[in-house]
């Protein structure tokens, strides 16, 4: 039986993962028999496959063990089909978390080095972000402004990625696929919320997310996360049309919670003259925005 005494961001992880692998997806020639109320693996057999006693293994997703080494999180993992960024998410929850005070986190600084590389891919003319903590948009050139939004013509507490995805119109037309960028863009910030629990402001943006967002409530209780590194994303613009974008995730050395995402489009292709087009319109006198105070500090 599949009931819970416990709901903790582990036993949800663990329950949500199960529920979304089949047993033939997990490689099981004889599944345990019986009445199958959902398609997910049940307690028994995720046990089997990593194992662990089924009597361990339902302590650990209720929250009544604490004691899971590395390798038994990385044989349940490999159980249930996890990627990096799973795995790793993972290991994060089921870490004992030290008693400590709950203090405010430091509001994030992009870095000199990182602003002058945004000016080196505005004039290569090539859009590129910042991404902090809960997904805080911290800088971006002129010609990502000129592609998704100009997030510094917004207030501050207004300048965060899964704010425009999930709440602002212009973002369900302008990506071609919307549904797939907010399945990503709630799992990123779950990810978020797995290595800062006890950020404050994040619960306040989940919070208010999950009020006046009936898609984010559906993604944020799927409890997948994810990790952008490279891929390719589509986009309708309402003035250059449809193009498709590369993008690279890097992390700056000076902050681990930062991600500059670089985008690129394939040489030759309509993306890159569409891409041009933006760009000329965006180098025009008139097309500039406004010069607002930026913190190099």
């Amino acid at each position: 039986m599949d009931s819970d005494h416990t709901s903790s961001p582990l036993a949800e992880f663990l329950r949500s993962a199960r529920a979304r692998l089949s047993p033939q997806e997990a490689g099981l020639d004889e599944p345990i028999l019986g009445r199958r109320r959902v398609s997910g693996l049940r307690r028994e057999e995720l046990a089997r496959l990593a194992g662990v006693s089924v009597d361990y293994y339902t302590r650990l997703e209720q929250g009544r063990s604490r004691s899971a080494s590395p390798e038994v999180l990385d044989a349940l993992a490999s159980a249930l089909r996890l990627d990096e960024a799973e795995r790793d998410h993972l290991h994060i929850l089921a870490r004992p978390q030290p008693a400590r005070r709950r203090r405010r986190p430091r509001p994030q600084r992009v870095h000199p080095a990182t602003w002058r590389l945004l000016d080196v891919l505005e004039a290569a003319r090539r859009p590129a972000f910042v991404l902090g903590r809960r997904l805080d948009v911290l800088a971006h050139n002129r010609l990502a402004g000129r592609l998704i939004t100009d997030f510094r013509a917004l207030p501050a507490a207004e300048r965060n990625q899964a704010r425009f995805v999930f709440l602002d119109p212009h973002a369900r037309e302008l990506y071609a696929n919307w549904p797939a960028v907010a399945a990503d863009t709630a799992a990123m910030l779950r990810r978020d919320a797995g290595r800062h629990p006890d950020d404050p402001a994040l619960s306040a943006l989940v919070g208010d997310l999950a009020i006046r967002s009936a898609e984010f409530r559906r993604h944020w209780s799927d409890n997948k996360v994810h990790q952008r590194t490279t891929g390719s994303k589509d986009y309708h613009h309402p003035l250059v049309g449809d193009l498709t974008i590369t993008y690279q995730a890097l992390t700056p050395a000076d902050d681990p919670d930062q991600i500059l995402f670089v985008y690129d489009v394939e040489p030759g292709s309509p993306s890159e003259t569409s891409l041009h087009l933006l760009a000329q319109w965006n180098e025009q006198p008139g097309g500039d925005f406004a010069e607002l105070p930026r913190d190099r500090r």
